[in-house]
């Protein structure tokens, strides 16, 4: 007689299997070793955040601590940054995601620009945790599969909302879409108001307003 499989055995023997990776790679990071080698990192990273001078619309240090920090919170792993510019904001994030086991997916248009972040990253110690990617956001975002559980937007600020719908329905219930050079609507600089208007008024998230910084905006999926 044909056995049937009991429902949900699939399920729960992948759940097991995902704790059993996380619990190894905690294990990985806490040995004699792991903490050895994550302090050189912390090091390595701290040193070019230091002595570089971020510009070409990089992302103040004040925001890219809060990127970074947000992430370790909430133990992200599926992260997405639209705009790399040469890789302030690419190296907070994936400084983060070297402590939760994750991998950062980012994009810029421009040649220049990404050449020299692949340096920073490269510099940094982080480059294989980051896939960087020359291409069109326009085009390429679309197309991305996910899910992902934390988002990065700073590209052009009229995509703002394109981008924002692309990637909603694949970034995860918990996740976080943050957007970078926004305001709350009527006060201050007065950034994107129409986007951020748009942005509160969706149900399914949850958003705040840093002020701080270059201003932006930090969403969380509450449902659905």
């Amino acid at each position: 007689m044909k056995q049937k499989k009991a429902k949900g055995t699939g399920v729960h023997r992948g759940w097991v299997i995902g704790g059993v990776l996380v619990m190894l790679f905690v294990l990985a990071c806490t040995s004699p070793a792991g903490l050895a080698e994550s302090k050189d990192l912390d090091t390595q990273v701290r040193k070019l955040l230091d002595s570089t001078y971020w510009r070409d619309m990089n992302v103040p240090e004040v925001d890219g601590q809060t990127l970074h920090d947000i992430i370790l919170e909430k133990g992200y792993t599926r992260a997405l940054e639209i705009g790399t510019s040469t890789g302030h904001s690419g190296i907070w994030i994936a400084w983060a995601l070297s402590k939760t086991g994750g991998r950062l997916t980012t994009i810029d248009i421009d040649r220049r620009r990404h050449q020299e972040a692949l340096k920073n990253f490269e510099t940094a110690g982080l480059s294989h945790l980051i896939d960087a990617r020359l291409d069109d956001a326009h085009e390429l975002v679309p197309t991305l599969e996910g899910p992902f559980d934390f988002v990065f937007s700073d590209a052009d600020k009229g995509w703002y909302r394109n981008y924002l719908d692309a990637l909603l329905p694949k970034l995860v219930v918990g996740g976080c879409y943050t957007t970078h050079n926004v305001s709350m609507p009527g006060r201050g600089r007065g950034w994107n108001e129409e986007y951020t208007r748009y942005l509160l008024s969706l149900p399914n998230l949850k958003t705040t307003i840093d002020s701080r910084g270059g201003g932006m905006s930090i969403s969380y999926k509450v449902t659905e």
